[in-house]
């Protein structure tokens, strides 16, 4: 059992596309009185990727976006991440219609032409002020309505949590961006740079919540944090309510 362990944590090492290579394994780990996000099977792999994580947004990542932030006009700055929403919006648009989910899709692809014609390629997010607004939908949210629910904890190098199933769902996005088809109009170093911008435009929009994370624990809170938000997007918002249960009626009289 040990050694199987090893191999497992040295194939994970070798590569990312080792989580796809899980998808179907790590489902037998799920113990049916645990939370997802108690179901933890690669915590020494997770942990150890997230000590890394962490060095690397401290002394590279975060300096470089509160630099941005400082130098950048505010204006350009909402301009850069209306024009990464707009690209973002693509993919929102074809998993609305994976999902089934047509108005959303409606919408998503109503946001994707006026922001491109009328908001100059998106850097001016008309299609807010128009009452556009859709649901961001991925492909890991996709396969959550599609049926796969409980998934695997995944802490990604440099791009952070994750589950096998939402990291099978980054595979899929990212042919629904449109960066990809820009062959001719981009050379490699270009793509490269459009990348790193919108990393660290994100990066620099989230500076602020950095305080809110004060669990001596990170790794738990951060995990925590992930399968809720992800629970949250997947099921639109309406969770489960316990006290919706017929073993709460009797409390309705108090």
């Amino acid at each position: 059992m040990i050694n199987g362990w090893s191999r497992l944590r040295a194939v994970l090492s070798l590569g990312l596309l080792a989580g796809v290579l899980l998808a179907g394994s790590t489902q037998s780990f799920a113990a049916d009185k645990l939370s997802p996000e108690e179901q933890d099977p690669l915590e020494s792999w997770n942990r150890a990727v997230f000590v890394f994580n962490d060095k690397a947004d401290k002394y590279v990542l975060k300096p470089v976006a509160k630099r941005y932030k400082k130098i950048t006009p505010k204006l350009v700055n909402e301009g850069i991440t209306n024009f990464f929403q707009n690209l973002d919006d693509v993919k929102t648009l074809v998993n609305s219609l994976l999902q089934g989910k047509v108005h959303n899709a409606v919408v998503a692809l109503n946001r994707v032409v006026y922001n491109s014609s009328f908001g100059l390629f998106g850097f001016i997010d008309v299609a807010t002020g128009f009452g556009l607004r859709a649901d961001v939908e991925d492909f890991g949210q996709t396969l959550g309505v599609w049926g796969w629910q409980s998934s695997t904890y995944l802490m990604l190098p440099l791009l952070g949590p994750s589950t096998v199933r939402d990291f099978s769902g980054r595979v899929v996005d990212r042919f629904t961006d449109p960066i990809l088809y820009l062959d001719h109009e981009l050379h490699r170093d270009e793509k490269i740079a459009v990348v790193a911008v919108d990393v660290i435009d994100k990066r620099a929009d989230i500076l602020g919540a950095d305080n809110l994370m004060i669990n001596e624990d990170r790794y738990s809170f951060i995990r925590s944090a992930f399968y809720q938000n992800r629970e949250f997007k997947i099921h639109d918002g309406v969770i489960d309510d316990p006290f919706a249960d017929e073993d709460f009626e009797d409390f309705e009289d108090f």
